[in-house]
């Protein structure tokens, strides 16, 4: 008998703007784009992991979502961006951080987990096997949007304290979950970091257990909105841990990691997840969260808020 097979994806949670609302339209036609980039594979017969990286990759591709070609800049200017990948049968997992010049870099972190004893390749180290396995790069130049440019214009003219933040930071990150049509669940994450942060940050996005996790047993969750939250509460790991554990249906962990666990904490938290059923589940503690899904079950659809 043949899963219900399904993907959600999510495109960043955090404070609204009036980039967001000016370009509504352009955030949910790239939802849709990377909901039917994954869901292709699914319906095909292909597998989760490939159904999440294509669902990222479009997401990376797209200088609306903060991941990929539309990373933010950090305090020099520069784009660094982190992206992970785990698969939920033999919870295998692969992830890459501070990494400049690759177009996609959840497909750098595939390669990590299929190609290398390892799991988690940094700056130099990432880069150099880009290389060596003919990854697409790209110029700085690529990543250079007028949206990121402004931003950074925009906050270094703040001219705050040194150590005091600019107001809210747009944060964002893109991710994936998906399960195929023999009960295999995939996660994916990516993001391009925050607005001026410092040079080699990493948030939670490459970090297995806090931003990306997936085990068949459970479920696959990918994190998004304040990365050092999701850091300090484990979050992906901490969904698992709650329906395996604790014996919470999926949108039970969600909730109540989300609304209750973390309901006292000054940022914003987001959560996507599927679980072996193919149930979908999102919660966000933020003003907004991009976010849509598509299942055997459910025709495609998308929200913001």
């Amino acid at each position: 008998m043949e899963n219900n097979i399904a993907i959600v994806v999510h495109g960043g949670a955090g404070p609204d703007s009036d980039y967001i609302r000016q370009n509504i339209e352009g955030y949910k036609k790239g939802l849709e784009e990377a909901i039917n980039a994954g869901y292709a594979i699914l319906e095909n017969g292909g597998t989760s992991i490939d159904a999440v990286e294509a669902a990222v990759r479009s997401f990376e591709n797209n200088p609306h979502f903060n991941a990929g070609k539309g990373s933010s800049l950090n305090e020099m200017a520069e784009v660094e961006m982190c992206s992970s990948i785990m698969e939920g049968s033999k919870l295998k997992s692969g992830a890459v951080a501070i990494v400049k010049g690759v177009k996609n870099p959840v497909s750098l972190a595939k390669a990590v987990m299929q190609k290398t004893k390892h799991i988690y390749l940094g700056q130099t180290g990432a880069e150099t096997f880009a290389k060596e396995i003919h990854a697409e790069l790209e110029p700085a130049s690529y990543f250079m949007s007028e949206h990121n440019t402004e931003e950074f214009k925009k906050i270094k003219e703040a001219e705050q304290p040194k150590n005091e933040k600019p107001g809210r930071p747009m944060h964002g990150t893109v991710g994936a979950v998906a399960i195929d049509n023999i009960g295999n669940i995939a996660a994916a994450t990516s993001t391009g970091g925050t607005e001026m942060n410092k040079q080699g940050r990493i948030g939670d996005s490459s970090m297995i257990g806090a931003g990306t996790y997936a085990n068949n047993k459970t479920c696959g969750v990918s994190a998004t909105g304040d990365g050092e939250l999701n850091i300090q509460f484990v979050t992906s790991f901490h969904l698992s841990a709650l329906m395996e554990y604790k014996g919470l249906s999926l949108k039970e962990a969600c909730y109540y990691l989300i609304h209750e666990k973390a309901k006292d904490v000054d940022g914003d938290m987001g959560v996507i997840a599927v679980d072996k059923e193919g149930n979908i589940a999102a919660e966000f503690s933020s003003e907004r969260m991009h976010r849509g899904w598509k299942s055997k079950k459910e025709a495609l659809q998308v929200m913001i808020y």
